[in-house]
């Protein structure tokens, strides 16, 4: 479920609580890593799990027209697509889900509110109202149809945001990820593929011979145990100026780099500079690319030089 470049930033914020707290034990930040990764996935299965609550939220509304004294054509003969979708009975009936979702209270209770805001606004949607109207119906339809959902109507929701904040501490930053996740499984159920928990680790769907798992752990492990090596080439590379100034983010992201750098050496260089770039530009300052890009790839070419790195790639 998780690549690598989610594998780093859960790696990232479980050694930035290091340097900020540098009482933290190896299993400690190990710790806080792997909760962070099965927090992910837990987001994935509640996100997953709305889409019976919208379906029930469909039939609630239809059944509370029929108490209507004078009800118009169309809602003496509703149209029942949605309703009756093929995706959420699989969802819904599947033993092993409904077990997981209980174990792990990952359902939608108390939060009606969410569910009819929701619907609401995608009944006002073009593509709902394009799968309405055709006539035809088919699983790969209905899974189209809630990848929809899933693309348009939960990323910018400040009502849902509020919601998972308050339920974990971890699902900060996840959901465009396990949305993504989610949809996935929607191409697989619309393809007739039973529902199935999908592995942490991104290399067990794929086949990979090289295990994400054993990448992240010894990421985490070699970060650790440079942290204050790094930590001092990264400030002694700085001006007085410069080091004033220097931002946690930035420091933790460079040691991560040299890191990975020492502990892979098959590793091309500039991926791993390239990803903590990116990283930057997210969790840092508007800044810190430049930075980051230009300090990681001078400091990594020394170590290379000083053979405290080894890379088995030719290096320009």
């Amino acid at each position: 479920m998780l690549n690598r470049r989610i594998l780093r930033i859960k790696a990232f914020k479980a050694l930035y609580s290091y340097a900020e707290n540098p009482s933290m034990t190896l299993a400690e930040v190990q710790s806080q890593f792997e909760t962070s990764c099965e927090a992910a996935r837990s987001l994935y299965l509640k996100m997953l799990a709305i889409i019976p609550c919208l379906t029930d939220e469909a039939l609630s509304r239809i059944e509370a027209v029929k108490t209507k004294f004078t009800q118009t054509e169309e809602e003496r003969n509703p149209n029942l697509k949605f309703v009756e979708n093929a995706i959420a009975p699989l969802l819904k009936e599947d033993p092993d889900l409904a077990k997981i979702l209980s174990r792990r209270k990952l359902g939608w209770e108390n939060c009606d509110a969410l569910i009819r805001n929701v619907f609401s606004s995608i009944l006002t949607k073009d593509y709902y109202k394009e799968y309405m109207a055709d006539p035809r119906r088919s699983l790969r339809q209905d899974a189209d149809l809630f990848i929809r959902i899933f693309e348009e109507e939960f990323v910018d929701r400040e009502d849902l945001w509020q919601i998972l904040e308050d339920e974990s501490i971890w699902w900060n930053d996840d959901l465009a990820y396990s949305l993504s996740v989610c949809c996935d499984t929607l191409r697989d159920l619309g393809r007739g593929r039973r529902w199935d928990l999908p592995p942490l680790y991104r290399s067990e769907i794929t086949g990979s011979e090289e295990s994400d798992k054993d990448f992240a752990s010894k990421l985490v492990r070699t970060s650790y145990s440079c942290f204050e090596k790094y930590s001092a080439l990264v400030a002694g590379s700085t001006d007085q100026w410069e080091r004033d100034r220097l931002f946690t983010t930035d420091t933790v992201l460079i040691v991560m780099g040299l890191s990975e750098a020492k502990a892979f050496p098959e590793l091309p260089l500039r991926v791993t500079i390239n990803e903590y770039v990116e990283i930057s530009k997210f969790y840092s300052t508007p800044n810190s690319r430049r930075f980051v890009n230009g300090l990681l790839d001078r400091l990594i070419k020394k170590q290379i030089e000083e053979g405290d790195i080894v890379k088995t790639e030719i290096i320009d």
